[in-house]
């Protein structure tokens, strides 16, 4: 009887062969394009992150709309507006939580029918090939992207519901009079905290939207994401909404122990 020799044992991992495999399958340029993609992501954030201390950008000047909504809230015995106004913001952001569970879905579907949306994608005439490698690549960022907003949306909503909260506990306009101001400022931080991540789950969404370019082409990527990247500055740093809200100087006028 002939004896079998057992088969040879696998080679040892090489990262360096995996990475060269992985780097033949990645053109430089979508390479680029996906390096200047995280960048810009990344290095905006921190730079909204630092200039949102300050009224001149959308969350900065709205702050301070919020820590007069909260002095305003002190002082009325009837609290139906200040909880109307908690219910038409929960409900914009459950609207787009329940949009990007959508999306994840369909995001889901892409992974299986690539071979159909790459014919698809072959039809327009300036369209670049992709490796099988490649778009799960494109497509598993889209799914993270996606991820992430709905995981900041879904904790805006839970801010939100715990404002609503403090706003049902907080004390009659009489009662304990020696504390409003630290009560206004507190309710306030914590609106404001929701309604920044509300801002980055939108941002998401652009992202997301310039991100969709790289199925086509890693040029339009890159061009995306700078056009991206513009209109989200412009919107909160240059828009007629910012100059608008920041001609009210009766807001500072309320609260000036807490102006910046």
């Amino acid at each position: 009887m002939e004896i079998l020799s057992p088969p040879p044992p696998p080679p040892p991992f090489d990262p360096m062969v995996w990475a060269q495999e992985i780097y033949q399958q990645i053109p430089s340029l979508d390479m680029l394009a996906l390096g200047f993609f995280i960048g810009a992501w990344f290095f905006y954030s921190v730079f909204a992150t630092y200039n949102s201390r300050n009224k001149q950008s959308l969350i900065g000047i709205t702050n301070l709309y919020r820590r007069a909504w909260m002095r305003q809230m002190l002082k009325r015995d009837n609290r139906m507006v200040d909880a109307s106004m908690m219910g038409n913001l929960m409900r914009s952001i459950s609207f787009f939580a329940n949009t990007s569970i959508l999306i994840l879905f369909g995001l889901m579907t892409l992974f299986g029918y690539r071979d159909q949306a790459q014919d698809v994608l072959q039809t327009v005439p300036f369209a670049a090939p992709s490796t099988p490698l490649l778009w799960e690549i494109k497509s598993l960022l889209l799914f993270v992207i996606f991820v992430y907003a709905f995981f900041k949306y879904s904790w805006s909503l839970r801010q939100y519901n715990y404002a609503s909260i403090f706003v049902g506990g907080a004390p009659l306009p009489h009662e304990a009079k020696e504390l409003h101001v630290q009560i206004a400022e507190g309710g306030a931080k914590l609106i404001a905290n929701a309604a920044q991540h509300f801002n980055l789950g939108l941002r998401a969404y652009y992202f997301g939207l310039a991100c969709l370019a790289w199925f086509l082409h890693p040029v339009l990527f890159i061009l995306s994401t700078a056009w991206v990247t513009w209109v989200v500055y412009r919107r909160e740093f240059r828009s007629w909404t910012l100059k608008h809200l920041g001609n009210n100087s009766f807001v500072e006028d309320m609260i000036p122990q807490t102006k910046e």
